[in-house]
């Protein structure tokens, strides 16, 4: 299975005044299912309505939790959580949801770019396999899984994208029932075009110089 990240910038920022304290919430949409997204991948709505179904167990049990930052692994670190989930619904194909922000250190920095009016958006992460579709598509299989939904400012940066085409991770289930990572090279595996290859070097020299 390989790592699944998905880029949502509609959400909303929600700040409710409970006695002396203020709580903080995002809300919108997270995910889209029967939609082509910016990655070419395409979500049929069988697959998401069972993936949200057992992540509904997460929610209910408070462990839904998400980060600020989005790492490059399914699993959740808890010193970087910021955030837990607290819904996630289908509106005909569009999975809205609401997250409560934490007051963990990386909650207080979530929190402090809200009031300074930065405009943060949500990258969903999720297991599952890839399989090649009509239009250039990859549709994503019923083994996916949702692993949760992360805060994020611009994960599309071009150095983020040059290690998206560059190289991917996957990760396959040991016997004893663990998550083992494997890096595959995409350039070899899906055999990258030369101007792909040329335009993502460009895009890596631009994220050097602008560091």
């Amino acid at each position: 299975m390989r790592l699944i990240s998905e880029l949502t910038e509609s959400v909303e920022y929600l700040i409710e005044n409970v006695g002396k304290t203020r709580q903080y919430y995002i809300e919108g949409v997270f995910m889209q299912a029967e939609t082509p997204n910016r990655n070419g991948r395409i979500y049929p709505y069988g697959v998401m309505e069972a993936a949200l179904g057992k992540f509904q167990d997460n929610i209910s049990s408070k462990r839904a939790m998400g980060e600020l930052g989005h790492p490059n692994s399914p699993s959740i670190n808890l010193d970087r959580v910021s955030h837990n989930i607290e819904r996630l619904v289908f509106e005909k194909n569009d999975v809205y949801g609401k997250a409560k922000i934490f007051d963990t250190p990386m909650g207080k920095i979530a929190k402090n770019l809200i009031d300074e009016g930065v405009k943060l958006g949500v990258s969903s992460r999720g297991l599952g396999s890839l399989k090649p579709v009509d239009g250039g598509l990859n549709e994503v299989q019923s083994d996916f899984m949702i692993s949760t939904v992360d805060i994020v400012a611009d994960p599309s940066a071009p150095s983020a994208w040059v290690n998206g085409i560059l190289e991917s991770k996957e990760w396959v289930m040991t016997p004893d029932g663990r998550l083992e990572e494997r890096v595959v090279e995409l350039a070899k595996k899906n055999k990258l075009t030369e101007d792909m290859k040329i335009r993502a070097f460009q895009l890596f020299l631009n994220s050097l110089i602008e560091k």
